[in-house]
């Protein structure tokens, strides 16, 4: 057995003997497909790595962000400067003019709304108010950047006749009277935002009291209507 095994090897050693040796790889001609050039493998590798290193050196010298991945944007917790109620008036404004439903405004909404509001800007005028607040330089407002602007507005780091404060002042929104920002010193900064938290859950019984009132008027319409239709029959 251990025989025929030998002789099995042998005669294969020799049949790889007399092959030809295969080519080296320098004279293995290059297949073309068509007119089509060939592509290194990493090519795309490349590419991307060279666009995170971009990204990365904009994140070093501050003209970018970092991007925040995984995070779940609460406007209510993040800028606590603002009510409830200040709040969702800025969601109103920001969903009525994001015409796209795609969650940002861009250039051309911009400025729709500025046209709206009575105060068209010019094209550089425009992408100077974006650029003042896009944070992940995508060159459009997402909410977190809309609600920026109020912000800015409410600290008073907006000059007086930029496209912004325009936004600001001529928006029904009024972020003068309750925006932590916006206090007289720091001290006052700091006990209102100590109180912020009680502030916030009492807006939350607040609507839902007024959910429990407008369920029992709901109720009571209901059962006099059902009465009343009863009395017909």
């Amino acid at each position: 057995m251990a025989e025929n095994e030998l002789a099995q090897k042998l005669q294969r050693r020799l049949v790889l003997g007399d092959a030809p040796e295969p080519p080296a790889e320098d004279e293995v001609p290059a297949v073309h497909n068509g007119d089509e050039e060939d592509k290194p493998a990493n090519a795309n590798a490349d590419s991307e790595l060279s666009a995170k290193l971009n990204r990365r050196n904009d994140i070093n010298q501050g003209t970018a962000v970092p991007a925040t991945r995984g995070q779940v944007f609460n406007p209510y917790t993040e800028f606590k400067e603002f009510s409830r109620k200040q709040i969702k008036d800025m969601e109103s404004m920001f969903r009525q003019y994001d015409t796209g439903r795609d969650n940002f405004i861009d250039m051309m909404e911009l400025k729709l709304m500025m046209e709206k509001l009575g105060a068209p800007q010019t094209h550089l005028g425009l992408k100077n108010m974006i650029t003042e607040v896009d944070e992940d330089i995508d060159g459009k407002m997402n909410f977190r950047e809309f609600l920026m602007i109020f912000r800015k507005a409410a600290a008073g780091e907006l000059e007086e006749d930029c496209g912004l404060m325009c936004l600001a002042k001529l928006s029904e929104i009024d972020v003068s009277t309750e925006g932590v920002l916006g206090a007289k010193s720091f001290f006052e900064a700091k006990v209102q935002a100590l109180s912020s938290a009680s502030k916030f859950e009492s807006e939350i019984r607040a609507e839902q009291d007024e959910r429990k009132r407008q369920e029992e008027e709901q109720k009571k319409r209901r059962a006099a209507f059902k009465e009343l239709k009863s009395a017909f029959h």
